[in-house]
């Protein structure tokens, strides 16, 4: 096709908001943010800034109904904008209060607002929506999105699960406050992140409404429905604990539970103040989700937790969670430092020292299987080939011999200055792999780094010395 006839799509959509009235000078956001491993996810020209969620449930027929008030900024002038919705039915969509125009391609809600939005325009978008929503299998081969349990639902969103339930800019990079309401059926209980602002009960339904203050990426989002055993304490900080237990699971999650104010007093004198407003758990069947999941403030576990990931899962609230990547390929942020807490807290509490798990995952001897042993080296932590890679093993473990690497290099205290100050420095922020190795090498100016992240961070295949 001629260089001088050809008309992209997006100027072609411009052009006829134009001629339909819209703003002549705005453009589409974009759909997509080209992640490495999900470039569908996200969208272009706003920024997110609150999402207020009202859901009303009915497990007996698994239908939900909401309402997604999403309030942002725009980045640049505006035509048109995405947001990521998976399934289920757009009743209306309004913005600023007035009709606007939608349409759906995929996993696409395109919304072409009735007058242009300028750069720097706070603006709101109201979405009706309803169905019944659905799950999504990973390449990994997990699920998530909306998991239907025997008496309600589990919504999951690692990590893009989270547009089967509700409508928004989908991607880490992208964080909020939230609001999230849910109406149910009287005799359940609704938990959500944050902290429970109010609960009532009315016509045989009750509204549980929860309240997220700090930042927070839409994977991190969760919803758990069922009949709960819903404990509320403080720890000595005056933090509040939400615990809510599956009754099947409550003698098993017992004395796991107990030790959350322990850890989380550890956690505070390792990594620095805790950066959110509430902690806890969620703990339901073993079969409901299969996996242990970071969600903010709340983390949810498949039956009673042990000690190690219940460390691993609230580690993530400082490495993940306040701290969260740019792009899923900066994954190994999350999972080096979730797993380098479990060897730290193994450390200091008498068992393996961190160095004792690092030489034995060197060695190969680990694990009872040796192929577990050998997968560690299979891709280098900062560079998974795909998608399907961002949970495995070099992530994991690999990951968390990066850090143990850093920590040999400059000793105990520069690495614990290292690691808070690291979560301090980005709190409630994005940050990426280049930015992390840059942090280091900053505070740390006199250690030769080059070799960690040549042959641990980014080589191929197993370094020559451990």
């Amino acid at each position: 096709m001629s260089r001088s006839v050809r008309i992209v799509p997006a100027v072609l959509l411009a052009l006829v908001l134009g001629a339909c009235g819209g703003g002549v000078h705005g453009t589409p956001g974009g759909s997509g943010l080209r992640d490495p491993y999900f470039p569908r996810m996200g969208n272009g020209g706003y920024d997110v800034t609150h999402y207020d969620l009202t859901l009303a449930y009915d497990p007996a027929g698994g239908h939900l109904t909401g309402t997604a008030v999403i309030t942002a900024r725009a980045t640049k002038d505006l035509s048109a904008f995405d947001l990521d919705l998976k399934g289920l039915e757009v009743a209306a969509v309004r913005v600023d209060g007035r009709t606007a125009r939608w349409n759906r391609g995929g996993q696409e809600l395109t919304v072409r607002p009735p007058g242009e939005l300028d750069e720097g325009e706070t603006f709101t978008t109201t979405v009706r929506y309803a169905g019944t929503p659905g799950t999504i299998t990973n390449p990994d081969g997990s699920k998530e999105g909306w998991l239907r349990t025997a008496d309600g639902a589990l919504a999951l969103g690692e990590p893009t699960g989270s547009m089967t339930w509700f409508p928004g800019d989908h991607h880490p990079s992208d964080k909020a406050t939230y609001d999230i309401e849910i109406t149910v059926p009287q005799g359940l209980q609704a938990v959500s992140n944050g902290e429970l602002r109010n609960r009532t009960t009315k016509d045989g339904r009750t509204t549980y409404a929860w309240r997220a203050v700090q930042p927070m990426a839409s994977y991190l989002a969760m919803v758990a429905i069922g009949r709960y055993d819903i404990t509320r304490s403080t720890l000595r900080n005056g933090l509040p604990v939400y615990a809510a237990v599956e009754p099947a699971e409550a003698q098993a999650s017992r004395t796991v539970l107990a030790k959350l104010p322990q850890i989380m007093e550890w956690a505070e004198g390792t990594f620095g103040p805790y950066p959110f407003s509430s902690t806890g758990a969620v703990v339901g069947r073993q079969h409901d989700a299969g996996y242990a999941l970071e969600t903010q403030t709340r983390p949810v576990f498949p039956g009673a937790p042990d000690v190690e990931t219940l460390v691993h899962e609230l580690a993530h609230q400082w490495y993940g969670d306040s701290v969260t990547p740019k792009t899923w390929r900066d994954m190994w942020l999350n999972e080096g430092f979730a797993t380098y807490a479990e060897w730290l807290w193994r450390e200091d509490h008498g068992q393996d020292t961190a160095q004792q798990v690092f030489d034995a995952l060197y060695r190969g001897d680990y694990y009872d299987d040796p192929a577990d042993g050998e997968a560690i080296w299979a891709f280098p932590p900062a560079k998974p080939s795909s998608a399907a890679e961002v949970s495995d093993s070099p992530v994991y473990e690999r990951g968390a011999m990066v850090l143990h690497k850093i920590r040999q290099t400059v000793g105990d205290a520069a690495f614990y200055d290292i690691i808070r100050g690291w979560a301090a420095t980005h709190r409630h922020g994005n940050a990426d792999t280049a930015d992390f190795t840059e942090y280091v090498e900053k505070k740390a100016p006199d250690n030769d780094f080059r070799p960690i992240w040549r042959d641990w961070l980014y080589g191929a295949g197993k370094p020559e010395h451990a």
